[in-house]
């Protein structure tokens, strides 16, 4: 082992994060249904979603079989749903093109929805000991500090070269102790800002820590400013459910079940004389609800409408959502919301 992993690990021995519910056992299925969580989500918010998902699903055949609308509920509110479909379609690929587990070859583990090269290094590594290396946030953060590597890590150039040195530096023992060791040490140490250097095992070779510029390193992402939308969601009951439409499987919200939306408010009697047949009895206007997305911000202006439901019922896209009933469905953080303050009224 070299001079970098060889401390790293043993830092893990004496430090490391060794409790998480999916390091209980490690499987292939356990620890790809963690990694995916992971992703761009802090642990503290995937264990209970974590836990809840493993109870309902606890392996591959049992979420094979599942319906998407049912694993889309249990990923409701942790945001990324392309996540969530992707899962669902990889454990169908398992079950029946791979008895139910998982590749053995990173290759082919690399090819199933969702799963990246480094998710892939990782759940081979931590459930297999396989050595592959990593190269999520926490790990690009490490490398570029130690190693001084200018530039922002989303230019491929720079990526290249991080890889390289994730690549070079990844030990032949130990794997599985060492991937999760390089995850720990960037998410508890060596953090994005106030790092603890005086705690971590790598300072004394770490050229940025020498320079006195932890902070500068991995270079920053050139600043866009993230545009503004706005959306009208119609809200509209029937008794005690809630007139709800399937979103398109692929984008924002893909697959989960959402308020129709229009643009404008001119455009709301147009539309109940299209859905319901007939001109809405009243709209009003409710509270302004924001909602921040990756790459832009949301306005949402809800509008309570009173209309003739009488003709429309249950279909594949269109669906009367009964809050207090057992149906299960996938729902949007903002859209839950909005249900519960119908509900609550």
């Amino acid at each position: 082992m070299n001079a970098f992993a060889a401390p790293v690990v043993h830092w893990f021995e004496q430090h490391g994060r060794k409790d998480f519910p999916w390091q209980e056992d490690p499987t292939p299925y356990r620890v790809w249904i963690s990694e995916i969580m992971l992703q761009q989500t802090q642990v503290a918010t995937v264990i209970p979603y974590y836990q809840r998902f493993m109870e309902s699903f606890p392996d591959v055949e049992v979420l094979a079989t599942a319906e998407l609308d049912d694993v889309l509920h249990h990923w409701s509110g942790l945001g990324y749903y392309a996540r969530a479909r992707n899962l669902h379609k990889t454990a169908i690929i398992l079950r029946d093109d791979h008895n139910g587990d998982f590749p053995q070859a990173i290759d082919d583990v690399e090819a199933l929805p969702g799963i990246g090269r480094s998710t892939a290094g990782a759940i081979l590594a931590l459930s297999r000991g396989q050595r592959h290396p990593i190269l999520d946030a926490n790990v690009k953060r490490v490398l570029a500090r130690y190693f001084v590597v200018e530039g922002w890590p989303g230019k491929t150039s720079v990526a290249r070269k991080l890889w390289g040195l994730a690549e070079e530096n990844t030990p032949s023992d130990n794997v599985a102790a060492y991937t999760q060791a390089m995850m720990d040490l960037g998410a508890t140490v060596c953090t994005r800002t106030r790092p603890d250097c005086g705690n971590c095992p790598l300072s004394s070779r770490c050229t940025a820590h020498a320079m006195g510029r932890e902070t500068r390193y991995p270079g920053k992402k050139p600043k866009k400013e993230k545009p503004r939308r706005s959306t009208h969601m119609i809200l509209v009951r029937r008794e005690e459910s809630i007139y709800l439409e399937r979103r398109p499987p692929a984008g924002i919200w893909g697959g989960l079940y959402s308020f129709p939306e229009l643009r404008c408010v001119s455009d709301v009697e147009r539309w109940c004389e299209r859905v319901f047949g007939s001109a809405p009895n009243r709209i009003s206007e409710c509270k302004v609800m924001s909602h921040s997305f990756t790459h832009f911000d949301l306005d949402i202006y809800p509008l309570e409408v009173d209309v003739d439901v009488s003709r429309v019922s249950d279909s594949d896209q269109v669906l009367w959502y009964a809050p207090r009933s057992s149906r299960q469905v996938g729902l949007a953080a903002p859209v839950q919301v909005l249900i519960d303050q119908l509900v609550s009224r």
